[in-house]
């Protein structure tokens, strides 16, 4: 190859190689050199300084959202209200899709990268639940305050600061207000996302949820199963004798109980709710428990659900064989009530190089850590994805005294997390 040839190759954009109908590739720059250019731009210094100016306003709309209840299942006002914001501050594509997600846009004047940015709308809290915020100082005070209100709020400050001064992203940015992140909504809401016609333009997937400075790049996986033992059930006195639903989870609980289970990788599970049962003195027709199963290893995930259905199925037999002489049937039923696949972005990827060399220009130590949030699916799919936290000090997460404190430097968490997403999309001016 000549050298003129290959001058030329290397000036052409990288969207030209992509792989029709694979994700885009991630660009191949050094992060920490992409940041600092990036940084420079008079656009991007204005936004990041407007940031700190204006964090009131980010923080106003971190309580207007945690006071508009939003319990599993039930986010559509939050999300209207999230909606209409979208609305207000100029993006495009603004739409609501059939799982209730949000979605607007903010498109770059030349092609490149498109990132998700997202944070989620439901809480853990049930209907009822007073979401009304106390502020004392700089601590606020509310259920969901923090997660994900501080997400919310932190994404509608980037998008205003992105659309107001005018920066010249590449590619696009698809801001996102997801349902379902919580437990019993088992990322319904994302799942819907990576399902949809958007799946394959999406070069990189960022959530933003939590307090304070972590970069969560390891996906904790989880499986988690109702379990009902059923059986005709009689008097405690007149049928002694028959096979007791209850006592059969009573030994599936104490078999699960003494598993073993490895250390590196980490493996946990819990019994952490079990039902049944009429009156002290009635063998309950059934009794049910619900059962947690989490790794970031999907290999030692799926060998502990196989134990585990094991020492279900061991219980009911055991508990058969203890009445030999009885003809009363019983029998298990496991229903699946949420799985969450385990994945990973690699330390060394350039999403996580990236979040790393963003936090390091504000003077911020970022931990990497483990948990299970909306950027399980991407990982699980080996889309470049983070779940970064959004500054301050959090206590009480899922508590109904959960609480917010911005401090002295909270605003430096939508700085960062604005950084970040930039030195993705780049400049239109900067060569990816």
């Amino acid at each position: 190859m000549t050298s003129k040839i290959a001058a030329l190759l290397l000036a052409l954009p990288a969207t030209m190689f992509a792989q029709t109908g694979s994700a885009p590739k991630a660009p191949l720059a050094s992060a920490p050199a992409d940041v600092a250019t990036i940084a420079a731009h008079p656009a991007v210094t204005k936004a990041v300084n407007a940031l700190q100016s204006e964090n009131e306003w980010t923080l106003s709309q971190q309580i207007e959202l945690c006071e508009i209840p939003s319990p599993p299942f039930k986010e559509t006002a939050r999300g209207l209200a999230f909606k209409q914001k979208l609305i207000s501050l100029g993006l495009s594509g603004v739409r609501v899709d059939a799982e209730g997600n949000v979605f607007g846009e903010i498109r770059g004047s030349r092609p490149g990268p498109t990132v998700l940015l997202s944070s989620h709308l439901d809480t853990v809290f049930p209907e009822g639940t007073n979401v009304k915020v106390k502020r004392e100082g700089t601590k606020l005070s509310a259920p969901g305050i923090g997660d994900d209100c501080r997400g919310l709020a932190t994404n509608l400050a980037i998008a205003r600061q992105l659309m107001t001064t005018k920066v010249p992203i590449a590619g696009r940015i698809i801001v996102v207000a997801t349902v379902g992140e919580e437990g019993p909504g088992n990322l319904r809401g994302v799942r819907a996302i990576f399902k949809s016609a958007l799946r394959d333009s999406i070069s990189y997937f960022i959530s933003v949820d939590g307090i304070g400075w972590k970069i969560t790049n390891r996906a904790v996986g989880s499986n988690r199963y109702r379990v009902t033992y059923s059986g005709p059930g009689g008097h405690s006195y007149q049928a002694f004798g028959m096979p007791n639903p209850i006592h059969a989870m009573g030994r599936a609980i104490a078999a699960i109980s003494d598993l073993q289970v490895p250390i590196n990788p980490k493996v946990t599970f819990n019994v952490g709710i079990v039902s049944g049962g009429q009156t002290v003195n009635s063998i309950s027709p059934s009794g049910t428990m619900e059962i947690d199963m989490r790794s970031e290893s999907p290999e030692a995930l799926a060998g502990l659900d196989k134990r585990i259905l094991a020492a279900l199925q061991k219980a009911l037999k055991d508990e058969l064989a203890r009445w030999p002489n009885s003809k009363v049937a019983l029998s298990v039923k496991v229903d699946t009530t949420g799985i969450r696949p385990a994945g990973n972005s690699p330390d060394t990827s350039r999403i996580v190089r990236m979040a790393l060399a963003a936090g390091k220009h504000f003077g911020l130590t970022n931990a990497l850590d483990a948990s299970s949030t909306d950027a399980n699916i991407a990982m699980s799919m080996h889309i470049p994805a983070v779940t970064l936290d959004a500054g301050g000090i959090g206590h009480g997460t899922h508590a109904l005294d959960e609480s917010y404190d911005d401090g002295k430097d909270g605003y430096k968490g939508v700085q960062w997390v604005m950084l970040f997403v930039l030195g993705l999309t780049g400049l239109s001016p900067i060569s990816q």
